[in-house]
């Protein structure tokens, strides 16, 4: 769906140079299996498609609305091996540089005549319906695959283990993201740009949990189970990353198999982006947000006066889409570096901001939990841990970015950012939730 009315317009200038720098990007994966060096210029370029490789905010939206082309809507992979040849891609100057970009031009004026687009304030209310939606079935997956893997059925995890509890979350959601986030990202968005964004920002970024990951290596720290807490970062860190990489090969193979096989053309799948197909779909995501949020309120009502189990979930499913949002916006620092030289354009610093600071809010809800007594603020403290940390926090998105700096030009800066995420926030959380437990002797 495209978001701006001069997608079937002649180029502007600020396009040519978007077309300019796509080539560039092109040259220079061919020139790296060459073995040639690399420029300056082409490394900033690298840098910050490397730190757009998962979520961007409103410029996922805003960008197609000025020159019909986003940035990067997804990690930019060279293992991808999507190169086409600079001479080819002369022909084809209006596709762009990421197999994962958002939105992409049409390459077909008379289709795009054929379509009307709906009016700006209605795509910003759209992906924000998206979002909540999303993000509150992200909620919903991850408490069943955690009560799934967890000590009452499965036990393949503990909150006494290195297999830290959401650790199944995490992997499964950063395995989709392979899927939805980096493969099928630009199929989804030739349908709704803003239901691509709900998948990965919304629904796979609230599957996966930074800050509940952080939460359970500083509990098993506090108890001295240092060990432990090594090994669930260095072990988490490599499932989760194997998990995004099998979830990327599985996807483009399901890929190469549907178009060899020409299955979607054989099935006669094809659905219509048009303004009747978006309206139904934005009255749908509106009618679910209603039913999730009316049903979440319910229950919480319910679970809260019967003393339930399942209190913070519901109540996780109301506050879950704050967190979501905040991410959304957060997302927008990604790739924009620091000063007035911007400096360090590889660090995507909104996913960093958003995974610390929801893992030290986090740890402070920890901390009045063991201070404060009252059933029902141990309720709503744990609610908001899981709902608006667990969506504030990703580990799907992070994963993106460090599998792509990895396949970069400069890998060390995959590591820097991971260490940079998981020393902070450990570090803070520690500062803040293990050392007045250590202070005041709580249990």
């Amino acid at each position: 769906m495209d978001l701006g009315n001069n997608d079937c317009e002649p180029r502007k200038s600020g396009s040519f140079s978007r077309i300019s720098s796509t080539n560039s990007s092109f040259r220079r994966h061919s020139f790296n299996r060459l073995g040639s060096g690399i420029h300056e210029a082409d490394n900033d370029s690298d840098h910050q498609s490397v730190s757009e490789a998962g979520d961007i905010g409103d410029r996922a939206l805003h960008s197609k609305r000025h020159s019909g082309i986003i940035e990067s809507g997804g990690p930019v992979f060279p293992f991808d091996n999507l190169v086409i040849p600079i001479e080819e891609h002369s022909r084809k100057e209006s596709q762009p540089s990421s197999p994962d970009a958002i939105l992409h031009d049409k390459g077909n004026n008379e289709e795009c005549e054929n379509e009307k687009e709906l009016p700006w304030f209605m795509t910003y209310i759209s992906s924000r319906i998206h979002l909540a939606v999303l993000g509150i079935l992200g909620v919903l997956t991850r408490y069943l695959l955690e009560r799934l893997f967890g000590p009452q059925v499965v036990g393949a995890t503990s909150d006494n283990s290195y297999m830290y509890i959401d650790l199944p979350p995490n992997m499964i959601g950063s395995f989709l993201m392979g899927w939805l986030g980096t493969v099928y990202k630009k199929d989804i968005s030739k349908f709704s740009p803003e239901l691509a964004v709900g998948l990965t920002t919304g629904y796979l970024g609230s599957l996966t949990t930074f800050s509940g990951w952080n939460q359970k290596m500083l509990e098993l720290s506090v108890n001295g189970h240092w060990v432990f807490s090594f090994l669930g970062f260095f072990l988490g860190l490599f499932l989760v990353a194997y998990s995004f990489i099998f979830g990327v090969e599985t996807a483009k193979g399901a890929k190469w198999v549907f178009t060899k096989t020409n299955l979607n053309k054989k099935c006669g799948f094809e659905v219509k982006n048009n303004i009747i197909t978006q309206t139904i779909l934005i009255l749908l995501m509106l009618t679910l947000l209603g039913l999730l949020l009316g049903i979440s309120v319910a229950l919480f009502k319910k679970d809260l006066e019967s003393d339930s189990n399942t209190s913070h979930l519901w109540l996780g499913c109301i506050v879950g889409p704050i967190g979501v949002w905040t991410r959304f916006y957060l997302a927008k620092f990604n790739g924009k570096g620091l000063g007035k030289t911007k400096m360090m354009k590889w660090m995507p610093f909104g996913t960093l901001i958003a995974n610390v600071s929801a893992s030290c809010i986090m740890a402070a809800f920890a901390t009045l939990k063991e201070a404060v007594e009252g059933k029902h603020f141990g309720i709503v403290s744990t609610g908001m841990q899981f709902g608006l940390c667990g969506c504030l926090s990703t580990v799907s998105t992070f994963i993106a970015e460090f599998g792509a700096m990895r396949e970069g030009v400069d890998t060390w800066q995959a590591y820097v950012y991971a260490l940079v995420t998981m020393i902070g926030s450990f570090g803070l959380g520690t500062l803040i939730y293990s050392v007045p437990v250590w202070a005041k002797g709580w249990p």
